[in-house]
């Protein structure tokens, strides 16, 4: 089933529904979801990406970096 048919399955569902506490349960998972979601993916600004630029490049000077080869070398052992 793809993904459009699921949600018209779902708009059904929640068109038919008579029960107020259940759609509340529904209701409450669709905000929090919502909520999580925005946090989670709330864009950098300019000058955070220029610190974080900046710290990358100082780390980078002092040594504090890893090679391809040891990346695939530590990855082995996940």
């Amino acid at each position: 089933m793809d993904l459009q048919t699921r949600k018209l399955n779902a708009i059904e569902f929640l068109i038919h529904l008579q029960d107020e506490d259940e759609f509340k349960k529904i209701e409450e998972a669709i905000f929090k979801t919502k909520d999580v979601r925005e946090k989670a993916f709330k864009p950098f600004t300019e000058k955070q990406l220029i610190e974080r630029a900046r710290k990358s490049n100082k780390d980078y000077i002092a040594g504090k970096h890893k090679t391809q080869e040891q990346l695939e070398i530590e990855s082995q052992k996940w």
